[in-house]
Order: C-alpha cells, then structure tokens, then sequence
C-alpha cells in the first residue's frame, strides 16, 4: 500500500479522534529531529498509536530520531487533508484548570472572534424565552462560543458530524460559525427554538424530539460528536447522554460532550449524576470545572462543569436496559418534575370505554378494556404500527403534549380519540398543523380526530400523501406525488423538491419542527407553481 493511501486509512480510522496522529504529523515536519519519547510526551499519545504512524510514514533516520521533510508533509496536506500542520490552541484554558492551574475568563477565550461573540450575543438576546417546565436557562455567549472553540481544539473537525441533544443554548449556530465544515443538527421538543434556529439559515438540521419517546430516526446512528445541557437530574442526565449514544456512528472514536453543574453544598446530588452516567458505562474522558457559564442559575453558582465521555464496547446493552425502564419525569420543574413522577391516567372518560377503540396507545390503567392491544407512545413515533386501526384511544400525560400532532399523524387511524391531563392550551394551531388530515374537536380534556377524504387531485393531494406518510422521507412521498398529480418523470419531481425543499431529504413528518410542518402547504404549492 502506498504511504499515501496507508496514512489516509489510519486517519480515517481515528476518525474525529485523529487530531493525535496529525499534531505528531505537524511536528515530524517542522524540520526538528524527535525521538519517540518524544513524540509520545509532546502529543500525549500512546507510544503504540505513535509508531503505528511512523509505520505508514517515509521517515528519515538519525541513530534513534526521525523527521519526514517539508516536501512530505506538503504531500499528505494536498491530498484533502485540511491544514494539517497548524495546530494552535485556541482556547487556552478553556475555562478549566489551564497548564497554569488558573481557569481563562470566558472573555479572554473568545477574544480572538469578537465579531461571533457579537452575533452570538444578539441572537441569544433574540432567542425563545426559556421554558421552566423544561428547566431552561441560557449559557452565556462566551460559553456557547467556546464549546465551539473547545470543539476545534479537541477534535478532527473536517468531514465531522455533530449531533446536539437539546439546544436552547443555539451551540448549534456557534459551531456552524466557527466551522461551517462541520455537519450540524439539532433534536429538540421545542418547536420555538426549532424554527428560531431554521430562520438563522446556517445549514442546521432540526428534527422535533421529545427524548423521553426516542430519538429521531434520520438522527440514530448520524454524529461523530454529540453535545448536551441536560436537565439536572440523573434522569435528564441518564436520558439524555443516552440518546447522544445512540445518536452517534461512530462507536470507538466518537465523544459526548455533557453540560452538569452542582452547588458546592450537594455533593451527593452530583455523585447521583455520576453514577447515572456509569451506569451507561461511559468513559469520563475529562472534565472541564466550571466551563459553562449561565444567565441565572444561581443556586449551582451559574455554572457548570462540561465532561467528556467516550462510550465503550459495554455501553450499548447498558444503553437498551436503561431505555427500557425509561421514567417520563426527568425534569426539575412542571408537570414532568421528578417530584410528580406522574402514572397512568386515572380518571378515565366513560366515554372512551364507549368508542371501543382497537388500540389503545400510551399509559393506561390495567383494568381497562383488557383485550385491546397496546402500544407505547415511543413505539407509535418510532415505526408504523403494524394493521391501520379503525379507532384509536392515546393517553396524553401531562408535560407531552408537544407530542400531540406527532402523534395523531402516526396513528394512521381514521378515527382517534386523545385524553390529556388538562383541556389542550392552543386547539386552533393544532387543528391549523393537521387540517389536511384531520377535522378536529374538542371537549375539556377529549379531542377527538377524524380523518379526512383523502383529495383527488391538485396540491391538496400531494400534500395529503407526504402527511399520510407519516414515518416515511418527505421528499421521497414528495416525488412520487408529484409525478402522479403532475405527470413528472422522476427526474423532474426530484429536481422541483429539492429546489422548494432542500431540508427535507431525510426527516419524515414526525420529524419536522412544527413550523415547517404547518408551512408545507405552501411550499407543495411552489413545487406545482414551478412545474
């Protein structure tokens, strides 16, 4: 194999990982001569993965030290490696305990990008109010600036993925900024933060997700990097690292940044976290003491630290026990607080019994309509449920109505009966969301959805079918909709869709923030005005 192409596998091999082998790299070509102690104490990299990569190179000898040239090390950064020489520290500090012992400020970190600092400072002025019952509070713009700095300097980032489990922080928009060749997406329950993130128009992909029901599919299995600001209980903690698990493709080399903060007054309450994380058999790479700053939070000293977590060959099977004892109550505040810790529904409308439904979906008491087969909310999210129900009952708990329009498209029934924990709080926007599909009413805590004709023809059909096509890729429904209503050949279907829609290759329609789900009516209707 040429050492070109052996190299090339190695680095390919450590993936986001690989940031070691190219600072030994960098230093082999600087012109001085190392020894591998050397090399090994400068890079702190094993002294084995030190000369796995002096075994690809066309090194040059003197007695027990080595060089490559410069005309080398040229070679190997022309062949799409991006600059694999320069290796600053943009961080130094980083707001951990630095090589000097003293944490940076966050302002003496970001000071090299005053221009992203301002940006990130209005946009996080501008952002959605945080929601308590989702235990938000908003990193600083320094903080969220230098998890991207921190990212740069940690990690291989060119060709990387990064997966960001819940951002009410918009890290997000920092990382694109800072590296816009890094793929990044977003799965959050709040559809606000959603569209406030789209409507930046920074190449993010958002996905809606309430965690506690899984994780998107198109997102299963898609980072090298996850990173997340849990709520602060070891459930959120436990839930969340779990989910950033399961989001990444890369199981040896791929890392799960984690934002957790503590008061100095309850240890215990940290060591619960800790165990929560050990239990998913997570490495605790490093952790970096008070990183994130916060606007608030003063009962853990607004702040927190940021742990680096690497999963191992155990995670896996710890990961699928823990979700398959998943509790709903994860948060600190609300109706989904650990303290409330809700059951099943216990006050059950008579009238449920009476419309006999054939399934019954969510958290219902035991003794009702014993014979009805059952079926987790997650379950319904996650895949079609195997026969198309005449009718079907979902239980609603409190705190998960942000699932609600999720969850009627993927009952495919065509008649659905809901029962919350209190009267729906924004019926016309839920009922403006679903109006292709289904005709909605409501009484106290009973809605009740019927499904609609499906059209014949025209843009009403085309949208129809991407909704009916619930766990389905939208632009694939798209396509073949469009040649049936329009009389397109694949090709021009394909090209009329990615030109209205870019952002909807891979997500279904349980997937789609809200807003773009409400707004697919009319961006149906430029794909026919363009035909």
């Amino acid at each position: 194999m040429a050492d070109h192409e052996a190299l090339h596998e190695l680095l390919a091999k450590a993936g986001v990982d690989s940031l070691r082998y190219r600072r030994a790299l960098a230093l082999l070509g600087a012109g001085r001569w190392w020894t591998l102690a050397d090399l090994v104490r400068e890079t702190a990299t094993s002294r084995r993965a030190i000369e796995s990569l002096l075994r690809v190179l066309p090194v040059e000898h003197s007695g027990d030290r080595v060089r490559i040239t410069v005309d080398q090390l040229n070679r190997y950064n022309g062949a799409g490696e991006a600059d694999i020489s320069s290796f600053e520290d943009p961080v130094a500090g980083v707001g951990a305990a630095g090589a000097s012992g003293a944490g940076a400020s966050g302002a003496e970190a970001a000071g090299t990008h005053p221009d992203v600092l301002a940006r990130l400072e209005t946009l996080i002025a501008k952002a959605p109010r945080g929601r308590q019952a989702l235990d938000h509070v908003s990193a600083t713009a320094e903080t969220v600036l230098r998890r991207a700095l921190l990212l740069g300097r940690r990690f291989w980032l060119p060709g990387a993925r990064l997966l960001c489990v819940g951002d009410h922080d918009l890290t997000s928009l920092a990382v694109r900024m800072l590296h816009p060749e890094v793929e990044v997406a977003v799965a959050d329950v709040d559809d606000r933060v959603l569209g406030y993130i789209d409507a930046q128009d920074l190449g993010v992909r958002t996905r809606w997700a309430d965690l506690r029901l899984g994780l998107p599919p198109s997102l299963r299995g898609w980072g090298d990097l996850a990173i997340t600001d849990p709520p602060y209980t070891p459930e959120g903690v436990g839930l969340f690292a779990a989910r950033a698990a399961e989001g990444l493709r890369d199981r040896e080399q791929g890392r799960i940044l984690v934002a957790y903060g503590a008061s100095e007054r309850t240890p215990m309450l940290a060591l619960k976290v800790q165990k929560a994380l050990g239990e998913l058999n997570l490495l605790n790479e490093a952790i970096f003491p008070d990183f994130n700053r916060y606007h608030g939070a003063e009962a853990i000293g607004s702040a927190a630290d940021l742990y680096v977590l690497r999963p191992t060959t155990k995670t896996w099977p710890a990961i699928a026990a823990r979700l398959d004892r998943l509790a709903t109550a994860i948060y600190t505040h609300g109706p989904q607080s650990v303290e409330s810790a809700p059951g099943p529904v216990d006050d059950v409308p008579d009238d449920v019994t009476a419309f006999e439904p054939r399934l019954l979906a969510g958290d219902w008491p035991r003794g009702l309509l014993p014979s009805t087969p059952r079926v987790r909310l997650g379950t319904l999210l996650a895949k079609p449920y195997a026969a198309d129900p005449e009718r079907v009952a979902i239980a609603v708990p409190a705190g998960l109505e942000a699932a609600l329009p999720r969850l009627l498209l993927a009952t495919r029934a065509r008649h659905v009966r809901v029962v919350l924990a209190e009267p729906y709080q924004d019926l016309p926007a839920l009922a403006a969301s679903l109006s292709p599909v289904y005709g909605l009413t409501a009484g106290g805590r009973v809605i009740d959805a019927v499904r609609l004709p499906l059209p014949q023809e025209g843009e009403e059909r085309v949208i129809r079918r991407i909704m009916d096509s619930a766990h389905g890729k939208v632009a694939n429904t798209w396509r073949e909709a469009l040649a049936e209503v329009a009389g397109l050949t694949r090709k021009q279907a394909r090209a009329a869709v990615e030109e209205a829609a870019p952002w909807a290759a891979d997500v279904s329609p349980l997937e789609m923030p809200l807003e773009r789900l409400t707004g697919l009516p009319a961006a149906v209707t430029r794909t026919l005005a363009t035909v």
